[in-house]
């Protein structure tokens, strides 16, 4: 637990479910990437926590940002951030969402379709732009690759048509999955790109950027690769695929950089046998997945707990949301054990929720309010 976030939440004992986070955490993540990736520019990646006083912070350290729609856009715009250091990052966008951006100074755009394609020579012209591959996502405990990218030959057409369209094709992009626990699906990727940089370099189109995505994890209940290791596996990647020809890179970090910032107080609801004394206890919480914990589903993410009782007996539990919906189950499967002497009305924190969990919060689902945010 951050002391920071500790001592609000024994000070001030804020109503449950809230998000507490700590945004010099978010500076020190946002330094210790760009420490190891120095020649890499960071776009922050705004859908996973887009709150005013992280933009600010972000702004003030000369990041620059990914953003997935024109209202991800707009409030980079009001934090201060200019226009030509934010990416239109999301391959599926309005019409009028392009011309929004556009309009507002926005030069940069990724694709990984001909109708997109299309959509962006026509409502921002002349503006660079990225197309999008699909690579592979083993690894990663929220994979991407179903629904984003393009194969390396249709990408190598689409590439040749945006030139044609009287845009500039900037470079290519990939992402290798959220909470991406292999260093290798980088090092696998980045080989891929390389290939289609010669093949369009022979084509003469000669591209000058590499959007490498985000993806890096973070330690919820079992150890990862730290940083350093993925930035050392990029480094030897791009020199070995690349040589001395090396492009501009990018990196669109997201989770890396805020979700070990925050932290979600919750209250037990109910601790309940449900009248099976050889099945677990469930535990109900004030937030579920329908309250800002989506990425549970599947149980993906098994996020860390704290409860004021660690240190008693456990047993096993499984943990679900207070909603009357019978898909709010947390954790059944996963190997969760809470202390026997848990009891309704006691707090658990669940940890390193800055990222995606605000951003999923649904609008009173059930008549429940969002959770309340609070930034340190």
């Amino acid at each position: 637990m951050n002391p920071k976030i500790t001592r609000f939440l024994a000070d001030r004992q804020p109503a449950t479910p809230c998000l507490v986070l700590d945004v010099d955490q978010v500076e020190h993540r946002y330094r210790a990437i760009t420490d190891v990736l120095p020649l890499t520019r960071v776009y922050y990646a705004v859908k996973a926590n887009p709150a005013a006083p992280i933009l600010n912070r972000l702004v003030s350290l000369g990041s620059s940002f990914d953003a997935a729609s024109w209202e991800e856009i707009r409030l980079c715009l009001d934090a201060g951030a200019s226009p030509d250091h934010i990416s239109f990052g999301n391959t599926v966008k309005k019409a009028s969402a392009i011309e929004a951006a556009y309009a507002a100074g926005v030069r940069m755009f990724v694709f990984d379709s001909g109708e997109e394609l299309e959509k962006i020579a026509r409502h921002a012209p002349g503006s660079k732009v990225y197309c999008r591959l699909i690579v592979a996502n083993e690894g990663a405990e929220w994979p991407l690759s179903r629904k984003f990218g393009t194969s390396v030959s249709h990408a190598r057409d689409l590439m040749l048509r945006a030139r044609d369209m009287g845009l500039d094709p900037y470079g290519l992009s990939f992402h290798v999955g959220s909470q991406q626990t292999s260093t290798e699906a980088y090092e696998a990727a980045i080989a891929q790109v390389a290939m289609l940089f010669t093949d369009l370099s022979a084509a003469g189109l000669d591209l000058r950027m590499v959007n490498m995505g985000g993806g890096f994890p973070i330690r919820y209940r079992e150890d990862v690769p730290e940083i350093d290791q993925f930035a050392d596996t990029i480094h030897r990647a791009l020199r070995q695929h690349f040589g001395n020809n090396l492009p501009e890179t990018i990196v669109e970090p997201g989770r890396f950089i805020v979700a070990e910032a925050g932290v979600v107080s919750t209250e037990v609801v109910l601790v309940s046998k449900r009248g099976n004394d050889k099945g677990p206890r469930w535990v109900y919480l004030d937030i579920g997945r329908f309250g800002g914990l989506a990425e549970t589903e599947g149980e993906s993410i098994r996020y860390a707990l704290r409860t004021g009782h660690d240190g008693d007996e456990t047993g096993p539990v499984a943990i679900a949301g207070p909603t009357c919906d019978g898909a709010d189950i947390m954790y059944e499967k996963a190997p969760y054990a809470l202390p026997l002497s848990l009891r309704a009305g006691d707090r658990i924190e669940v940890l390193g929720t800055g990222a995606y969990v605000t951003t999923y919060c649904s609008t009173r689902f059930n008549g429940f309010a969002p959770l309340e945010e609070h930034y340190l």
